[in-house]
Parts: structure tokens; sequence; C-alpha cells
């Protein structure tokens, strides 16, 4: 008798805690009725966003935010942020982040992710005549080395990380820090490896350093509300739906061959 006892005990308890998770409030319900998608990003991470003179957003990430927001039936409204501001911005504006952002530890203790859609590790970028001295990190990391780095993200944590010898050179403005190791002002640059291959495409002088094999391994997904599981499952079936279409590779194809 106790064990039957016992037994519907524990079957109540987890009856009442699947009806208490049916019932929580989710973001996905909030959107819905808002009629509004609200998107943080950076909009200075070219191919994945970049905010234009016009005060529009484009970029991989803008054509596939707007793919998921007419998924859910509502319009996709543009938060500009910064990445030193990324979490916090998205925590008290935002439904979503998006627009390159890598999955980190760190954020993952405030926030939560999305499936990760594309594996992207970081990797080097250089004036091609200087590409051949910038094979390896340690060839990076060198007293005569004027290694740039924009402030507040994975780049800056990855070279106070891994630089111990280089000169570090802080430029807050990530459109035109490409720029500053075309100008000569700067001689390499460690960030993720789809965007050393999008900057070498724009800027001829600079070449991508080895970005099929990264120096650190990483993931891009989207930042998502802690502990939101219905939100959560609805971005990862868009998500998966969308490279089972082959829509993903589209958007991908679009911006980045």
């Amino acid at each position: 008798m106790k064990k039957l006892i016992f037994t519907l005990v524990l079957a109540s308890a987890a009856m009442a805690g699947s009806a208490s998770a049916q019932s929580a409030p989710s973001r996905l319900d909030d959107v819905v009725k808002s009629g509004s998608l609200r998107v943080c990003m950076t909009g200075d991470y070219k191919p994945f966003t970049f905010f234009k003179s016009d005060n529009s957003f484009e970029g991989i990430d803008v054509d596939l935010a707007r793919s998921l927001a007419k998924a859910l039936g509502v319009e996709a409204r543009f938060v500009k942020t910064s990445w030193t501001n990324l979490t916090s911005d998205f925590l008290e504006k935002c439904d979503i982040a998006m627009g390159g952002v890598s999955v980190t530890l760190e954020r993952q203790k405030k926030v939560s992710f999305s499936a990760p859609h594309m594996v992207d590790g970081k990797a080097a970028i250089a004036r091609c005549a200087d590409a051949a001295k910038f094979q390896s990190l340690a060839a990076i990391d060198q007293p005569a080395t004027r290694a740039i780095v924009n402030p507040g993200g994975t780049n800056e944590r990855f070279a106070r990380a891994n630089y111990k010898q280089a000169q570090l050179i802080l430029h807050p403005d990530n459109v035109t820090i490409f720029d500053q190791i075309v100008q000569g002002k700067a001689d390499v640059m460690v960030t993720d490896a789809s965007e050393t291959l999008w900057q070498a495409k724009l800027h001829p002088q600079l070449c991508a350093i080895r970005p099929d094999q990264p120096l650190q391994f990483s993931e891009k997904a989207f930042m998502l509300p802690r502990g939101d599981v219905p939100f959560k499952e609805f971005v990862d079936t868009w998500m998966h739906q969308l490279k089972a279409t082959g829509d993903y590779d589209r958007v991908l194809n679009q911006w980045l061959k």
C-alpha cells in the first residue's frame, strides 16, 4: 500500500510539473500578441549585420530575422546595440539577439542560445604581403606585431587571453577597423573566419589566413531568454526547416559568394 501511495504521489507531482510548464508564460506568446519581434544587433559586423546611412540594417542575420518574423506572423523590429552592451540591451529591450553572435560560457551565465547554426572559429587577416608572417598564433604574438581588435566582444577576449607579447591596439569602430590594416596602421587582426573571408573580398589588399583551420573553435547562434523552452523550440524548428529546404544556404550564398 505504501509503495502504491508513493507511486501516486510521484505521478501527481509529475503531472503538476508538466501542467505548470505548459502554463508558464513564454516570450513566444508575447511576440505574437505584440505583432513585432524585437531584434538586437550591433550593425557593425559584415556580412551578418550592417547599419546603413539610411538607418536601415542589411546582412545575413537581417534576412534571417525577417524570415523568423514571417514564420511568427509578425514584423521584425531592429534595435541597434554594441558588443559591449549586447547582453544587457538584449535583456532590457529585445526578444532575440542576432548578427553573428558567438556562443560563450560568459554569455550563457545570463542568457540562453538557440541551437548553433554555424561553426565559425577565429582566424587572422593581414595585408597579403605580410600573410606569410602570421600563419600561427605564436607567429602573431611577437613584440613587433601590432594586433588590432574591436573592444567589447569575443575578439577582445581572445586577444587578451592569447597575446602575451604583441602590441594590442583597440579600435572602437568595427566598420573601419580593417582600413587600419590596409593603411599600415596595424599589422593583423584575429576575428571570426567568416568575417576574414568577407573582408578579404571587400579589400583586395587583405588576405584571410587559414580560415579553414581556425585558431579557436566557435559557434554562432541566436541569443534567447533563459529558460523559455517554447520560444527556443520554435526558433530551433524554424532554423531546422530553413536548412532542410535550402533557404538557409541561399541566404548565406547571397552574401558570401
